[in-house]
């Protein structure tokens, strides 16, 4: 393979850039979305997991339509920031992470839900006996065991905001060295005659991270025992 022309080396460090943030901002909301949807069971149950699930059945578009509606200069949320604090999410570097976050985040949950509900609630019940706390327990039992899940929703969310394009387009744009990731450059070279090469490799780039971030996590849910799971 060639080497990578300026274009393609930011596209791709911008996209795993902007993949590694979205997934940490999100992680702790995540795990607490897990662990309730996994563990507790309330009224409007269903309608919450329905709406944490939202983005996985909406198109990647619509999603980006939502986002730009809610963030964007005139938006609800978008217009206070603008006019009170002079700050402007929509087609920045922040609406690329933002739009990551927000698509990935579901298959982070969905892994974490499913690891919390395969934990055996007599671990729980022990620690009660003991003396422990609710928090301690969360931290010292429930944690530990639901961290296959966690890992692995994390490497599936990585990957999901690695090759996220609807969302982004429309939040965040495709501006070159600034909101052009990974799928938006490729985008952008197919619609350029004569730049085949540069499509192959940016294509085969995309293959190589899904790809690599499917086997991790395999490998995490098997090496970790039953408790891992995918999404």
């Amino acid at each position: 393979m060639e080497v990578l022309s300026p274009m393609e080396t930011s596209a791709l460090l911008l996209s795993l850039n902007a993949s590694a943030w979205a997934v940490l901002w999100s992680l702790p909301l995540a795990v607490g979305f897990g662990w309730l949807l996994g563990t507790r069971r309330f009224p409007g149950h269903a309608a919450l997991n329905a709406l944490v699930h939202l983005p996985l059945v909406l198109p990647p578009v619509v999603l980006g339509y939502l986002l730009l509606v809610l963030l964007g200069r005139n938006g609800v949320i978008g217009r206070p920031l603008n006019d009170l604090f002079g700050i402007r999410i929509a087609f920045s570097g922040i609406a690329v992470v933002i739009a990551c976050a927000v698509v990935g985040f579901p298959l982070m949950v969905r892994a974490i839900r499913q690891s919390a509900e395969a934990i055996d609630p007599r671990y729980a019940r022990a620690a009660r006996s003991l003396g422990a706390s609710e928090p301690r327990i969360f931290c010292t039992v429930t944690l530990p065991l639901m961290a296959p899940g966690i890992l692995t929703g994390t490497t599936l969310a990585f990957a999901r905001a690695v090759g996220e394009f609807g969302a982004t387009i429309t939040l965040a744009g495709n501006i070159p060295g600034r909101t052009q990731t990974l799928p938006l450059a490729l985008f952008t070279v197919t619609q350029t005659p004569g730049q085949e090469a540069e499509a192959m490799r940016l294509c085969l780039l995309s293959l190589v991270l899904a790809g690599a971030a499917l086997l991790i996590s395999e490998a995490l849910s098997r090496r970790m025992g039953p408790q891992g799971v995918s999404a």
